[in-house]
């Protein structure tokens, strides 16, 4: 347990590091587009991308965990999983290419067309790359990930922000995506992941077996983050998606950024209390205490200052209650995504494909109804989709077998609700002396941003000494963050 525990610590580290460069550089990337870009161009190439991210889906189906499962050979598997992963990118970049004008007309938005062709080509040297992660999950060898992901996200960013700032518009984020993909793999092999393209029937069997259940529901998943850009394109139009895209990517960033990152190291970890039949309660309701801490400050603090998002521009004034409302969408993710985390790693993917499944039916469903009257009841509707499954997920833990108890689950609402009052106070006040009444001011928002998260983590680390001490042993690469 001493062992896994502080290889769960390291991999948190590195990989929040990993997160945070490469994630931290999608933001600032986010700030430029909304700098340079209009509504309308953010929306064409959001609807581009978005494309992408399904396709980079499809190509892995999910298959990547099959690399940390396995108890085979892990170099036939990878080799394996790399032939086929690559082969479907290949298929589906053509498709993309020579389909892009009927795709673009489809979407409602024929501009689109050549952004699509230029993000379809980024699939290929992702399906390389994300076999590539996988190996370094199976050892949760999270530092290696650092030249690969990172470096490949800076680089990819760097090149968007340059062209932005050179007037490129659109185009600038399409070729910063596929600059960041041909880089990944490169970058892989550089830090030593070297995997030869083999074919393995034993392995490829196995592959199959874990596809036929999670893999439909890893395509479930990314459309769940992507399926409302074609909804709102063929409703509100391109500007409408590109307004609703940066409220979208300011609430995406707590998620990929902190529940991605725990949910990949505890799903290693889940994995290996199951093989060992040791309790995989406790583990969750640790890792959903730190999540619940964490993305809570953070989407706090979004709230708050959802009103100073026109720093980036008065167009983009509509967004603020849109992002309102996504940060609880977000919020909600997170929960799930944690929790689903321990559904599959406790053998029920069956359970989690059924969630996800609902989840989408739900969003689909009332993204359909409530897009045509406008960009907030498309929020409340993607909103109320993620809150409602909520305690259906609960039901679920249980069910399997890991949920720990309502009563450690209650214990962890008191920090986050402590600071959110402490918040509350600063923010109000700042009001009633005139500091907030000009919603522009860059040095305004940077200051009072300041104050809500020094607010924040002052009044968690008083009020919930757990956390405080979960995150004191993740840092001291101790056990005791895991077992106790």
């Amino acid at each position: 347990m001493s062992t896994l525990g502080a290889s769960a610590a390291r991999g948190t580290l590195w990989l929040g590091l990993v997160n945070l460069i490469s994630k931290g550089s999608q933001m600032a990337v986010t700030v430029v587009l909304a700098a340079f870009l209009t509504e309308t161009e953010l929306g064409l190439v959001t609807l581009a991308v978005s494309l992408a991210n399904i396709g980079q889906v499809v190509q892995s189906m999910g298959v990547y965990d099959v690399i940390t499962r396995t108890r085979r050979d892990p170099d036939a598997m990878a080799g394996t999983i790399f032939t086929a992963s690559v082969a479907i990118g290949l298929v589906l970049a053509v498709v993309g290419v020579l389909g892009a004008d009927v795709i673009a007309a489809l979407l409602g938005a024929p501009a689109a067309a050549p952004l699509i062709v230029l993000t379809a080509l980024s699939l290929p040297f992702t399906a390389a790359g994300g076999v590539q992660m996988g190996v370094m999950h199976r050892t949760l060898d999270f530092k290696r990930r650092m030249l690969p992901d990172a470096g490949s996200a800076v680089a990819g960013a760097a090149v968007t922000v340059v062209l932005a700032g050179s007037g490129v518009g659109e185009y600038s984020l399409a070729v910063g995506v596929l600059c960041t993909a041909v880089l990944q793999p490169f970058l892989g092999v550089l830090v030593g992941v070297r995997i030869r393209p083999r074919w393995d029937s034993a392995a490829a069997a196995e592959a199959g077996s874990w596809i036929a259940v999670v893999g439909p529901a890893a395509v479930v998943a990314i459309l769940l983050i992507n399926v409302h850009y074609p909804i709102l394109a063929r409703s509100l139009g391109a500007d409408a998606v590109g307004l609703y895209s940066l409220a979208f990517r300011i609430a995406w960033v707590p998620y990929i950024m902190i529940a991605v990152v725990l949910g990949a190291v505890a799903f290693p970890v889940y994995t290996r209390l199951k093989q060992v039949n040791a309790g995989m309660s406790a583990a969750v309701g640790m890792f959903t205490h730190l999540l619940l801490v964490i993305v809570g400050g953070c989407y706090l603090v979004a709230v708050l200052l959802a009103d100073h998002i026109v720093v980036l521009g008065q167009r983009w004034a509509p967004a603020v209650p849109v992002l309102m409302l996504l940060c609880a969408w977000g919020l909600a993710l997170c929960v799930l995504q944690t929790w689903y985390e321990a559904i599959r790693a406790a053998d029920k993917p069956k359970w989690y494909l059924a969630l996800q499944a609902t989840h989408l039916v739900l969003l689909a469903v009332g993204l359909s109804i409530a897009a045509p009257f406008g960009l907030v009841p498309a929020a409340i509707a993607q909103a109320s989709a993620a809150i409602v499954l909520l305690p259906v997920a609960w039901f679920a833990l249980r069910g399997a077998g890991v949920a720990p108890p309502v009563s450690v689950m209650a214990r962890s609402l008191l920090g986050p609700a402590a600071g959110a009052l402490g918040c509350l106070a600063v923010s109000r006040g700042a009001a009633a002396i005139g500091l907030l009444d000009d919603p522009s001011s860059l040095p305004v928002a940077l200051g009072l941003g300041v104050a809500l998260l020094a607010t924040y983590a002052g009044v968690v680390s008083l009020v919930d000494r757990a956390a405080v001490a979960h995150m004191r042993g993740l840092l001291r690469n101790r056990s005791e963050s895991v077992a106790e």
